[in-house]
């Protein structure tokens, strides 16, 4: 067994008394690595290849009672602050974008201001205002709804006076992605670059517990009685690569403060929907009745900050992953067998776990994820596409701006047991649970999706458990959906084909189904019936962890 300590000696033995500093010198000893307590700081991403087959990297006393808090961070300390004008603090900022900062443990927010009521005109590049503004800082326009499922976010590129260029290529890529057709009452051609919603990132913004950087200078306002002593800001992009590794585990470790910082550049961020956002290349137009929208044709996806690729029993165990920039853990190519098990995912920008590409018979257990998409606001903390045999189970999501798991085309995917919860705070048109796709070829070979408790779906325009897009070979059986805009969708473009609804309880009867949409011994829930009918109260007390 080899130990790592933050205040070890990479020229030592590695033994539990004279203990290895880094994570890599530990990983070229290879085998089980124990990993004492306090935060082990990375400059470069731990890489792990088929060479480190078996590896193991633990907390020390992980399944003891007295496990140590293991912290393995991206973040460098913000030190140096000194006091300025209207009690602002300011130091020097990282070379890196600082898009997050998180001040004794806590994540401050970015300063923002919002536009809802200032008059500003488009151009075609950028806007001008009725009056000018000083506004210094890096300056990013953010479009909230840009479609009800999105949100963009667009640099400044300079200001001066009442005109506002903004940066390119990004700018002219929006006003062709963001343009729709709507033919319903209230409807017309919309741009949605026409009315940012929100300008982040100028000191100018700030009140207190926010930051801004200007100049390469960090703006601080504390709250009140608030201690600069711990403050760090992400720099890494990714903390642990696991490419093609077998066997490998990790127990009881926080994976903390790793950056994403895309959004940053030229090219800003054109969200589309989960975790895909326009990153150039073409654009397709899709009809519907009652209008069309356009989308991009071979979407990007927001990166994982650990990443587990084209690996196969992978165990990442007892661990958690917060004060994140990107997706928070992706497992992604053809794997097969991983496992996310008794985790916690929390204070992540963008979604929390990714399954894609071709993985198979993976699974995601007992995992508590709560508050992601905090900059991303359309990142779900679930995200499931192009799988085989994926299995997602007892898991309690809550606290999400919108879809709490998502289940794209892939085959045989199982959603089972599930708390999902509070979803829906921020965007709209999505649901708790969200199925899109083909999910086999026959029902035995489909997507299952059984014992769900799926409840306070918040915003308006939305439905509890949705089923979208050609959904198809999908059995939706024995699942609670309650306090949701709508509980379920039947009519939708593609429509579903061989969509089950067996033996479900909701608020309210869906109506008639379409062909395709099979509707059995469903039932609507009477005042009270989660606590006082036996079968209800069944599924409540089997769902989540």
């Amino acid at each position: 067994m080899i130990f790592v300590d933050p205040s070890g000696d990479d020229s030592g033995p590695g033994t539990i008394e004279r203990p290895f500093a880094t994570l890599e010198r530990a990983r070229a000893a290879g085998g089980v690595i124990t990993l004492r307590a306090g935060v082990h700081r990375l400059t470069e991403t731990l890489r792990l290849t088929g060479a480190d087959s078996g590896i193991v990297l633990q907390a020390h006393g992980y399944g003891t009672a007295v496990p140590e808090k293991v912290v393995v961070s991206g973040g460098t300390p913000i030190t140096g602050w000194q006091e300025g004008e209207g009690g602002v603090w300011r130091a020097a900022a990282p070379a890196t974008p600082v898009r997050q900062l998180y001040v004794g443990g806590r994540r401050a927010e970015r300063a923002s201001l919002s536009l809802g009521e200032t008059a500003i005109t488009a151009t075609e590049t950028g806007y001008v205002l009725e009056e000018a503004v000083d506004w210094p800082g890096a300056v990013e326009f953010v479009y909230r709804g840009a479609y009800p499922w999105s949100e963009a976010r667009i640099p400044v590129a300079s200001i001066s006076g009442t005109s506002i260029t903004m940066a390119q290529p990004a700018f002219g890529w929006a006003r062709r992605l963001y343009h729709s057709i709507i033919t319903w009452e209230g409807g017309g051609e919309h741009y949605a670059v026409d009315a940012p919603t929100a300008a982040e990132n100028s000191p100018a913004f700030l009140t207190p517990g926010t930051f801004a950087v200007s100049e390469g200078v960090l703006h601080y306002l504390p709250l009140p009685g608030e201690s600069l002593d711990d403050v760090v800001a992400p720099v890494l992009e990714t903390l642990v690569h696991a490419d093609g590794v077998r066997g490998a585990a990790f127990r009881g470790i926080t994976f903390a403060e790793a950056a994403w910082t895309r959004p940053s550049g030229r090219e800003g961020f054109l969200h589309y929907h989960g975790n895909g956002f326009y990153a150039g290349g073409d654009l397709q137009v899709v009809t519907f009745d009652g209008g069309q929208v356009t989308v991009p044709g071979d979407p990007a996806d927001i990166p994982g900050n650990v990443v587990v690729d084209g690996a196969s029993d992978v165990r990442v165990e007892g661990c958690r992953f917060t004060r994140l920039g990107g997706v928070a853990l992706e497992f992604r190519g053809a794997g097969a067998r991983n496992a996310l098990l008794d985790s916690e995912i929390d204070e992540v920008a963008g979604g929390g776990v990714v399954i894609r590409d071709g993985a198979r018979e993976h699974r995601i257990e007992r995992t508590r994820l709560r508050r992601v998409g905090l900059d991303y606001h359309g990142s779900p903390a679930i995200l499931i596409a192009g799988t085989e045999s994926t299995v997602v189970a007892r898991n309690d999501v809550g606290e999400v701006p919108h879809n709490g798991i998502v289940v794209n085309a892939g085959r045989g995917t199982q959603v089972l047991g599930n708390l999902i919860h509070d979803t829906m705070q921020v965007l709209a048109d999505g649901g708790g649970l969200y199925v899109s796709g083909p999910q086999g070829s026959s029902y035995a070979s489909g997507a299952l999706i059984r014992g769900n408790v799926i409840k306070d779906t918040l915003t308006p325009y939305n439905y509890g458990l949705y089923t979208d897009y050609g959904a198809a070979w999908v059995t939706v059986q024995g699942n609670v959906v309650h306090r949701a805009d709508n509980p379920v969708v039947l009519e939708v473009s593609p429509p579903l084909e061989h969509v089950a609804f067996i033996g479900n309880f909701w608020d309210a009867d869906p109506g008639l189904p379409p062909k395709g949409v099979t509707l059995s011994d469903n039932t609507v829930l009477g005042e009270g019936a989660l606590e006082s009918d036996p079968v209800v109260a069944d599924i409540v007390a089997g769902a989540g962890i």
